[in-house]
C-alpha cells in the first residue's frame, strides 16, 4: 500500500492574520511526499529528507487523518523531500501537508472519493492540531492543492474564489527561518484596516497592487526591512513580504523581474526565478 505526490509552494497575496482573510497563489517548486501503509504496527513515522531533525508531527497527523476516515487506521511510514525551504514563508507546511494527504489518498485507493478543496481541508485540520500554524492557513494549503490564485475565509475553511494568472515570479529567501506559529498575531491586528483594503483588491481581482499593499503592512507589522520591496516596486506587478517572512516575491515579466534579480542576489541568502502554477497537487 504504497502512494506518492507532490504539491506546490506558494506566495502571499494577503496575509490572514489581521482578518481572517487570506489571499496566495502556487509557485512551480515543489514537495513530493512518498507513504507506505501497512505492517503490524499502527503508528505512524515520518522523516523529512536534508532535515533529520526536524519536526515531522504534521506529516504523521496527514497520514493518520487519511487513514482514520479512508482506510483501517493502519499505520505507515510518511517521507518527504522537497525544493522549498522550510520556515522561509513560502507555505513548506501546506505544500508538505498536501502531499502527505494525497499520497496517503493514493495508498489508500481512495484518491477519487473525496473533493480536492476537502483533502486540502484534512490537512489543515492536521496541522492546527499540532500547532504549525495560527490561522488554519487554509489560503496556503488551497492555493497549493488547487493551484492559481485563491481567495479564502480561514475562519471557516470556505474558498471564496480562484483564479489564474500566468506570472513569472522572483523570491529572495534569506537564510533566516520564521515559523508562523510564533508570529505577533496581536500586531498583526493593527493593520487590520489595510488588509481589509487588500481583500478588497483581490476580490476586484488587482492582485499585483494587492501584494504591494501587503507587503508595505505585514512588514511593518512584523518588523522586516521593506527595502526589498521598493527595489522591485518599478519592475513588477506586484511585490509582498510572504506569510510571515523572511521570503519576498514579486510577480510580473521575467525581462523586468531580472533587474530586480540583480538586486536581490546581492543580498545574502538565495534569489530565484520560477512562474505560477496552476495544476495545484498531484498524485505522481
Amino acid at each position: 500500500m504504497d502512494g506518492q505526490a507532490r504539491a506546490p509552494a506558494a506566495g502571499t497575496v494577503l496575509n490572514a492574520l489581521a482578518t481572517g482573510t487570506g489571499s496566495a497563489f502556487a509557485i512551480d517548486e515543489y514537495t513530493t511526499a512518498h507513504v507506505e501503509l501497512g505492517g503490524t504496527d499502527e503508528a505512524v513515522t515520518g522523516e523529512i529528507a536534508g532535515a533529520p531533525d526536524a519536526d515531522t508531527r504534521l506529516i504523521e497527523a496527514c497520514v493518520t487523518a487519511v487513514t482514520e476516515r479512508f482506510g483501517d487506521g493502519e499505520g505507515g511510514h510518511v517521507r518527504t523531500e522537497s525544493d522549498v525551504p522550510m520556515a522561509s514563508g513560502l507555505k513548506s507546511s501546506s505544500a508538505a501537508a498536501n502531499a502527505t494527504v494525497l499520497a496517503t489518498l493514493d495508498a489508500t485507493d481512495a484518491g477519487d472519493e473525496i473533493a480536492r478543496t476537502d483533502a486540502c481541508r484534512l490537512g489543515v485540520e492536521a496541522a492546527r492540531d499540532v500547532g504549525v500554524t495560527v490561522t488554519g492557513a487554509f489560503d496556503d494549503a488551497s492555493a497549493s492543492m488547487l493551484g492559481g490564485v485563491t481567495l479564502t475565509d480561514n475562519t471557516d475553511d470556505v474558498l471564496l474564489d480562484r483564479s489564474e494568472r500566468d506570472w513569472d515570479v522572483l523570491v529572495w529567501t534569506p537564510p533566516e527561518q520564521s515559523f508562523s506559529a510564533d508570529a505577533d498575531v496581536e500586531r498583526c491586528r493593527q493593520v487590520a484596516p489595510m488588509a481589509e483594503l487588500v481583500g478588497d483588491l483581490a476580490r476586484e481581482g488587482s492582485f499585483g497592487p494587492a501584494m504591494t499593499v501587503n507587503g508595505l503592512a505585514f512588514c511593518g507589522a512584523l518588523g522586516f526591512d521593506a527595502d526589498p520591496m521598493v527595489e522591485a516596486m518599478a519592475h513588477s506587478e506586484g511585490v509582498s513580504l510572504s506569510g510571515t517572512g523572511p521570503s519576498f516575491t514579486a510577480v510580473g515579466d521575467r525581462e523586468q523581474l531580472r533587474a530586480v534579480r540583480d538586486r536581490w542576489a546581492a543580498r545574502e541568502g538565495e534569489t530565484w526565478l520560477t512562474r505560477t502554477q496552476t495544476e495545484g497537487a498531484t498524485i505522481v
